[in-house]
């Protein structure tokens, strides 16, 4: 594609509205990523059954927001 080109498909997209716009721009964005991984949505479904079962056991320590903003802060003062 040529500057030309580019730079008249980039106009005739500002011209559209802005729900419009904001779809284009979410479909091409996604177009960089590549093809999906087929096994990705399966591995984060065992990884959060994981998770649920260990807070249900108990083995997992869960904060509330003010004490994670406080341990982040005080991690990032080193």
């Amino acid at each position: 594609m040529t500057a030309l080109e580019l730079e008249t498909l980039r106009n005739a997209a500002m011209t559209l509205s802005e729900q419009e716009r904001a779809a284009l721009a979410k479909d091409l964005v996604a177009s960089l990523d590549g093809p999906a991984d087929e096994g990705v949505a399966e591995a984060w479904g065992r990884e959060i059954r994981r998770r649920i079962q260990q807070i249900d056991s108990g083995e997992a320590e869960l904060l509330d927001a003010k004490e994670v903003l406080s341990r982040a802060r005080d991690r990032i003062r080193g």
